[in-house]
C-alpha cells in the first residue's frame, strides 16, 4: 500500500463530513481564513493562511492524478502564496 492510498482511505471520512456540511459552509470558512489571514498581520494571520494553504494542498494532492498539468501548476502556486503571505506575517513581528 502506497502512500496515496494511506491518505485517500484516512482521508475518506473527512471529505464525506465535508460533502454532508451545507453548501455554504466550507466556503465561508475559506472566506474568513483568508480574510483573517488578509487583514490581521501577526501570528494569527499567519495561521490562518498556513491552514488554508495545508487544506488547499491536501485537496490539491487528492485531486492531483486527475489534473491536467495547468491545474497542477496554478494549485501549485496558490499553496506557495498563501504560504508566501504567511510567512511575511511571521516576519512582520
Amino acid at each position: 500500500m502506497g502512500l496515496r492510498d494511506l491518505v485517500e482511505r484516512h482521508s475518506a471520512t473527512t471529505v464525506v463530513f465535508l460533502h454532508r456540511l451545507p453548501p455554504w459552509a466550507l466556503p465561508l470558512v475559506v472566506a474568513v481564513l483568508m480574510l483573517v489571514g488578509l487583514f490581521v498581520h501577526s501570528w494569527v494571520g499567519a495561521l490562518a493562511m498556513t491552514a488554508l494553504a495545508l487544506f488547499l494542498a491536501w485537496f490539491a494532492y487528492l485531486s492531483w492524478p486527475g489534473l491536467p498539468w495547468p491545474g497542477r501548476v496554478l494549485r501549485v502556486a496558490a499553496v506557495l502564496l498563501l504560504l508566501a503571505f504567511a510567512l511575511g506575517d511571521i516576519t512582520r513581528f
